[in-house]
């Protein structure tokens, strides 16, 4: 079965929920350290806050976000991956998730899934930086959000 979403008024929402988005917000912001802290801070047990974070998101996160998929074929040579990952980390582009396939032949196939809120000067220059890197075979964007 697919998953559904709702838009829902907050107002309508039960307490738990709001109290986790509430609680992700401190996490977020720096002024809670850990989820117990902020969970405490909120009025909400920890076993309800790991219910629910990973479904509750408010709305205005959700639409800052911009998600770009990228996949690369590299060399299987020491630091290659590293110096792709620096990359993107010195673009501002924050990973969310990578695999990477077994070298074949010398080569491994990288996909990378990052939020591209933040990213210095457009996606298309990201890939030219990426592309130029010594031991980046190959690199584009395989999906966008």
């Amino acid at each position: 079965m697919a998953e559904r979403y709702y838009v829902v008024r907050e107002d309508l929402l039960p307490e738990g929920i709001l109290k986790t988005e509430q609680a992700k917000e401190l996490l977020r912001r720096g002024e809670a350290a850990t989820i117990h802290e902020a969970a405490e801070r909120v009025g909400l047990s920890r076993s309800a806050y790991y219910k629910y974070k990973d479904g509750v998101f408010a709305m205005e996160q959700t639409s800052r976000e911009s998600i770009a998929t990228l996949s690369m074929d590299l060399e299987h040579r020491s630091g290659v991956l590293s110096k792709v990952l620096g990359m993107l980390a010195a673009s501002e582009g924050n990973v969310l998730t990578m695999s990477q396939s077994i070298p074949l032949q010398g080569m491994a196939n990288v996909v990378v899934s990052m939020d591209t809120t933040l990213i210095h000067g457009a996606l298309p220059e990201l890939l030219t930086k990426l592309r130029s890197l010594d031991g980046v075979k190959r690199a584009t964007v395989v999906g966008r959000s």
